[in-house]
């Protein structure tokens, strides 16, 4: 590892971000991960510990990514991404950082971080671009409604196949199509132009972009969604969900499966111990009752 790193602590699924002071001479109220001088695991966990006042027992050292070269006006630094873990969100600033913030890293696009201020190519994407070879982030795929599953299926073919696409295994984490989401995908990238390269999409929508680059689209994975997608905005999607949820009594249900299937009913009760639902059938010459699992009806009216 060369002598400067910047390192990116994480606690959990938040990224810690310190903001330099107002005087500094280098990044003066930029937001940052810890900027330190060292060689080794120990210089970075003391480095991170004497910034963050967090114990070096209560930091790991996770890894590294490849160096950087950044320009700093007077001459061109190597610099590192490291990533650490730690067991604490207790955090003290000290030094030349006055503010600590843990963020969601999908919103890190939202804050001005070191070497947004420098004169180089893409200054205001490179703080991310380094967190994202030693992290990860979330994008959404666009894709036909009803070929989620299919899109899916194809994009792990892609990877573990025989073609050039297989080189991306290690840049993509995973891929996710939520049970009940229609026409999206989530996936774990290190960097948006990884997934774009997996869906045969690389330089987004605009046509000039994407000239000249050999590659076959994905069929029904029609884009990437701009920018990185906030954990917070996907968790609701990830948590496991009673079968009566969103039911009440009162709601016009429709039967979906069974010998009363496509019969109306009003519901009486909703047992969501039992993911149960008491209705009757209010279209039938004599009213009849029924107990069902809620994901045999899908509600058709709501009660206002």
């Amino acid at each position: 590892m060369s002598e400067a790193f910047v390192a990116y602590v994480r606690f959990e699924e938040k990224l810690l971000l310190l903001r330099r002071s107002k005087s500094d001479g280098d990044f003066p109220a930029l937001w940052d991960g810890v900027w330190g001088i060292g060689d080794t695991s120990e210089e970075v966990l003391a480095r991170v510990s004497e910034s963050t006042g967090i114990p070096v027992e209560s930091l790991h050292y996770q890894g590294s990514g490849p160096e950087r070269g950044v320009d700093m006006g007077r001459s061109l630094v190597d610099v590192v991404p490291v990533l650490v873990v730690s067991s604490t969100d207790e955090v003290t600033p000290t030094g030349r950082y006055t503010e600590a913030e843990w963020i969601d890293p999908g919103t890190l696009q939202n804050y001005n971080c070191i070497f947004s201020n420098l004169d180089m190519e893409n200054n205001n994407k490179l703080f991310g671009e380094m967190y994202g070879s030693v992290g990860s982030f979330l994008y959404i795929v666009k894709t036909a409604i009803g070929s989620e599953k299919r899109v899916a299926d194809e994009m792990y073919n892609r990877l573990h196949g025989s073609g050039s696409l297989t080189s991306l295994l290690p840049e993509i984490m995973s891929i996710l199509h939520p049970t009940g989401m229609r026409g999206y995908l989530f996936i774990e990238s290190s960097a948006l132009h990884h997934v774009e390269k997996l869906i045969g999409r690389s330089g987004g929508r605009d046509p000039a972009a994407r000239r000249g680059l050999n590659q076959t689209p994905l069929k029904n994975a029609k884009t990437v969604l701009p920018g990185e997608a906030p954990l917070a905005d996907i968790l609701p999607y990830l948590e496991p969900k009673a079968v009566t949820s969103g039911i009440e009594v009162g709601c016009i249900v429709e039967i979906v499966t069974g010998a009363f299937k496509g019969e109306k009913a009003r519901v009486l009760s909703v047992a969501e111990s039992k993911e149960e639902v008491s209705m009757e059938l209010y279209e039938q010459p004599i009213p009849m009752t029924l107990n069902m699992r809620g994901d045999h009806v899908r509600v058709v009216e709501r009660v206002e």
